[in-house]
């Protein structure tokens, strides 16, 4: 995170008095979200995609409003209609339920010990997301192309997170062959994201301090590419504009 400037030390007790009542509101709205799912379990699976789009959204606008951090999309215009293969920098927790409300019908790969939660994780399976037992190997990776195959041929936009976990701000980057193995295997286009949400919801850090969070959406990889093109050009379009955002974020910290 960007050093902070004087006028931000001198708030700081205001940041974290915000970023507190935001943690208390963040739990409750998704609390009230998932009593609002449980009656749905009955009905198709889109209600629920419908009910976890609003938690996003919801999420948003409380962290907009108790702490000053807003969302700024650039480059929609570049995202493809129909099934789509969505590869996104993993910056933050605020990336998990941040992209759900920018697509129609997201599939979030995640880890399977998610699913185990009680209430949240059914929540999950309910949604079509696509959980993924890493100490699996090849086993896993195939189940989860099988998985994907699938939800893509609902129309529906397969998230996945290259780097497996989330990567602090700096980290060199540490991108996993299973997304090529994904991309390979799956036959559509992949639409790479960048961000800069580990400047304004750090890793394993409290303080929300105010700011734009960015995500940019970056041209496209059509399908077919050979897997080692497909792999440089995705690491590099990503890293390369994720730096550019987490600069700019920076240099706006420094001037606030």
């Amino acid at each position: 995170m960007a050093h902070p400037s004087p006028s931000f030390s001198r708030r700081k007790p205001v940041v974290f008095a915000r970023s507190l009542l935001f943690q208390i509101l963040f739990y409750l709205n998704l609390a009230l979200h998932i009593l609002v799912a449980l009656p749905t379990f009955l009905l198709p699976y889109p209600v629920m995609v419908e009910i976890a789009r609003s938690w996003g959204r919801t999420s948003l606008w409380l962290l907009k409003v108790t702490c000053g951090v807003r969302l700024e999309l650039r480059g929609r215009e570049r995202v493809p209609e129909g099934a789509l293969l969505i590869a996104a920098k993993h910056q933050s927790a605020w990336d998990t339920f941040a992209l759900m409300p920018l697509f129609s019908c997201p599939a979030y790969v995640l880890k399977r010990e998610l699913t185990w939660i009680p209430f949240f994780g059914w929540c999950l399976l309910k949604t079509g997301m696509i959980p993924i037992d890493r100490s699996a190997g090849k086993e896993a990776l195939d189940a989860l192309i099988a998985r994907a195959r699938r939800r893509l041929s609902q129309g529906r936009q397969v998230v996945v997170f290259p780097e497996g976990t989330r990567r602090p701000i700096g980290a060199p980057p540490a991108y996993k062959l299973g997304i090529v193995q994904l991309y390979a295997g799956c036959g559509v286009p992949c639409l790479p994201l960048a961000l800069n949400s580990g400047v304004f919801w750090p890793r394993r850090q409290f303080m929300r301090p105010p700011g734009t969070i960015v995500i940019e959406f970056l041209e496209p990889i059509p399908a077919g590419l050979p897997r080692a093109a497909f792999f440089r050009r995705l690491q590099s379009d990503i890293e390369t504009a994720t730096d550019r955002l987490v600069a700019e974020a920076r240099a706006g910290l420094r001037e606030a």
